[in-house]
């Protein structure tokens, strides 16, 4: 099987051709909104952080968008800081050069003299980027090239019994074609642990699976069942972290784990990885696409109507009321898996199939709209 895309000077490669304008800090952020709005093909987004944090905090945000940058969809990326920030606009560059080798131009505020002279200076450059990426044409490439990020919200009852079982079916299937599917929301999968732990590749792998957030948040003081289930999810019927959890981990098929990856780190090893992310939708997202997945399939029971800067995201339901109450955000209909008449398989293949197309060009509901929500994961407040 294969799919069209773009290949980049890195090696890796892309199914869109974004310029990325990437504000190093909260306070660059309105700047290169601006800045987007005025440059097809161009994408931003809204970084509240970059500033005011410690190291371990930091680190996440420069991960990020290092990530974001370094993202195969992303052809050229324009930096833009304000100054003084703690990201400072040269150590986003460099966090960007360690992942890739891609056009990358930068602009401070404060050095430009103001957001007006800024803004025209990056739309120059964001035109001469866009211009440079149209000349790109589509190549087609193995589906071995693609890295799925897999992700669940607004869970109910239906997602543990049909849409994230459908994930998983589409996961294995790509694993064995040679492709790369990431299971992520580690805080989900407590209770359920053990069962992911028995399919690691090695000990270390095991390790990795069995101890990791539930301890992070009793360091700081706090209980992960507070926060979660969620008021929608007990709503939809979800009675417990550890029920919810063994829905979620639905999503991770049934093939050998390979690996295990920090929040937003780059993934370079094939078949099923998990990646150490929050519940949080938006965050769970970002972390994935920084660490490379151009594309994402997301279940919803209740329905969520978020997306990606970046990547696309392709909406998924096992709940038929929920398709069609919200049939202008849903892109698949997995209520079948429970109803009939299509069996597992070929509900599998259409998925696939509706996966191949996006990557081919076609837009999601989400991407379609033009939700580009997305937040990044923190370990402590601001200082």
């Amino acid at each position: 099987m294969k799919f069209y895309g773009y290949k980049r000077p890195d090696g890796r490669v892309g199914i869109r051709n974004h310029i990325l304008i990437l504000p190093t800090s909260v306070c660059a952020s309105d700047t290169t909104r601006i800045i987007a709005s005025q440059v097809q093909g161009a994408v931003t987004f809204n970084n509240q952080n970059g500033c005011s944090q410690v190291h371990s905090d930091q680190q996440l945000t420069m991960d990020v968008m290092a990530g974001y940058a370094a993202n195969p969809n992303v052809y050229g990326v324009i930096v833009v800081s304000l100054g003084c920030e703690n990201c400072q606009n040269d150590l986003v560059v460099d966090a960007i050069k360690e992942r890739t080798n891609k056009p990358i131009k930068t602009l401070v505020i404060q050095e430009e003299h103001g957001t007006l002279k800024t803004i025209e200076k990056a739309v120059r450059y964001a035109r001469e980027m866009a211009q440079e990426a149209s000349l790109l044409r589509k190549e087609e490439f193995p589906i071995s090239e693609l890295i799925l990020g897999t992700e669940c919200g607004g869970s109910d009852p239906t997602s543990g019994l049909a849409a994230n079982p459908l994930i998983g079916e589409l996961s294995d299937k790509l694993v064995d074609l040679g492709a790369t599917s990431i299971l992520s929301e580690t805080t989900e999968f407590i209770g359920a642990e053990h069962i992911l732990a028995r399919r690691a590749v090695n000990e270390e792998v095991k390790e990795k699976i069995l101890h990791r957030y539930e301890n992070s948040l009793k360091l700081v003081g706090e209980e992960v069942r507070e926060g979660n289930p969620s008021p929608g999810n007990i709503a939809g019927g979800l009675t417990s972290l550890e029920e919810k959890s063994l829905g979620c981990i639905h999503k991770g098929g049934h093939r050998q784990i390979s690996e295990v990856y920090d929040y937003a780190k780059q993934i370079d090893k094939k078949g099923l990885v998990i990646m150490d992310t929050p519940g949080n939708d938006a965050s769970s997202v970002a972390g994935m696409v920084a660490g490379g997945a151009q594309i994402v399939v997301f279940s919803t029971g209740r329905g969520t109507p978020s997306g990606n800067p970046i990547a696309p995201v392709i909406k998924i339901t096992g709940n038929k009321i929920t398709f069609a109450n919200m049939e202008d955000n849903m892109d698949f209909d997995a209520s079948p898996v429970i109803y009939g008449p299509q069996t597992m398989e070929e509900l599998t293949d259409d998925l696939l199939n509706m996966v191949v197309d996006v990557a081919n060009g076609k837009q999601s509901k989400a991407e379609s709209l033009g939700y580009t929500e997305m937040a990044i994961a923190r370990v402590c407040n601001y200082v």
